[in-house]
This record gives structure tokens, C-alpha cells and sequence, in this order.
């Protein structure tokens, strides 16, 4: 199994979906909401999900994933589009009851093997892209990026200005409405059509 992007920094997007904000009770943000997962959380197409054994509710997240082509530092919204490289699926895999407790999402959201990405990039135009989910062949998930409350374009200019994105960089632009728990045994598969099917196992962490 190869790692299909090798970023300094994955950058993801929070409630960039009205209904998935609603379906958690969360209000939806004035400007986009961003927190970073490490490069250490990355799995390639075919990789296994571990659940860690201090979360008793880990949940997928399908997503559109932007690769950045680039060096990118306080790019104008209208030329966002020329750093970037193509676009890939991305399972923002998190533990719900860490995100929370905890009050801030890192613990939640960087366990190793929480962000599956792949199968390939493919430079797309971003308004035709669309995002499904589905667990054991069953669909959970599935929006078109027209329903992103802030879109691609503007989601790089706003994280330009605040950090410099570099060749290879990953943004994960936010999960649509039906996100739900992973257990022992699931096939998980995010698919965008013109990408690929990104599919991964789920297994429990194994004991010492």
C-alpha cells in the first residue's frame, strides 16, 4: 500500500455543510472553521482504521480533498484555482465523544490511521465534484460540492492568509450531512465520481 499524497500539513475544514452542522447542533460558522490533523494520521486505499480503545464512538467523515500544487501564501480567492494540483477523497475519520470533551478537536481527530486518502489525484473542475459515503455497501453520505457553505476557492485563499500551503498539502473541505459510528468488521468507502472509491477496513486496536 503507497500513500497516494506525502503533505507537510493537512488542513481541514469544519461545518462546511449546513445540514451535517445542524445534525450536530452546531451553529454554522462566519468564516471558515479550520484545525489541523498530522501527516501521521494518513492512510493509503486499502489501509486498515484503527479504533482506539479510550473512544467508544469513532465516526467517518467522506470528504473532497484538495491537493495543492503550489506554494501558496495570501492567494487572491479568483486565483485560487492555479495552486491547485487535483483533488482526492478524504475520510476525516473522528472520535465524536473525544471532539466533545476535550473542547478542542486534535486528540479526537489525530489518532494514526484517521485520514485515509486516495485512490488517486485527478485534476477536476471543482463544481462538478461530489462526495459519497458508504458503509458495508450501504450509502450514508452524499452532496455535491455546490452544497459547501464556503467553497474551494475561497476555503485556500482563507487558509493562504493564515499559513503558507505548500506542494503537496492536503485540505479536507468538510463532511456533508449522515456522518455515523464505525465498528470492528465495517468497509468503509468514500467515492467521487472521476476520482475513484477509497475503501478501507475497520479493526479494533490490538491489546499489549
Amino acid at each position: 500500500m503507497t500513500q497516494v499524497v506525502q503533505p507537510s500539513k493537512i488542513v481541514c475544514i469544519g461545518r462546511n455543510y449546513a445540514e451535517h452542522a445542524k445534525e450536530l447542533g452546531n451553529e454554522v460558522p462566519k468564516e471558515p472553521l479550520i484545525f489541523l490533523k498530522p501527516p501521521s494520521a494518513l492512510l493509503p486505499p486499502g489501509g486498515t482504521i484503527i479504533l482506539p480503545p479510550v473512544s467508544r464512538q469513532v465516526e467517518f467523515e467522506g470528504e473532497i480533498g484538495v491537493v495543492i500544487g503550489k506554494q501558496a501564501h495570501r492567494v487572491a480567492e479568483a486565483e485560487a484555482e492555479s495552486f491547485i494540483a487535483g483533488y482526492t477523497c478524504v475520510n476525516d475519520v473522528t472520535c465524536r465523544d473525544l471532539q466533545k470533551t476535550d473542547g478542542q478537536w486534535t486528540r479526537a481527530k489525530g489518532f494514526d490511521t484517521f485520514c485515509p486518502a486516495g485512490p488517486r489525484v485527478v485534476s477536476l473542475d471543482w463544481r462538478s465534484l461530489s462526495v459519497v459515503t458508504r458503509v458495508n455497501g450501504i450509502e450514508r453520505q452524499r452532496a455535491p460540492s455546490s452544497d459547501m457553505i464556503f467553497p474551494i476557492p475561497r476555503l485556500v485563499a482563507h487558509i493562504s492568509a493564515i499559513m503558507t500551503l505548500e506542494p503537496g498539502d492536503l485540505i479536507a473541505t468538510g463532511t456533508p450531512a449522515g456522518v455515523g459510528r464505525l465498528v470492528a468488521g465495517d468497509v468503509v468507502e468514500v467515492e467521487i465520481p472521476g476520482i475513484g472509491i477509497l475503501s478501507n477496513h475497520v479493526a479494533a486496536q490490538e491489546t499489549q
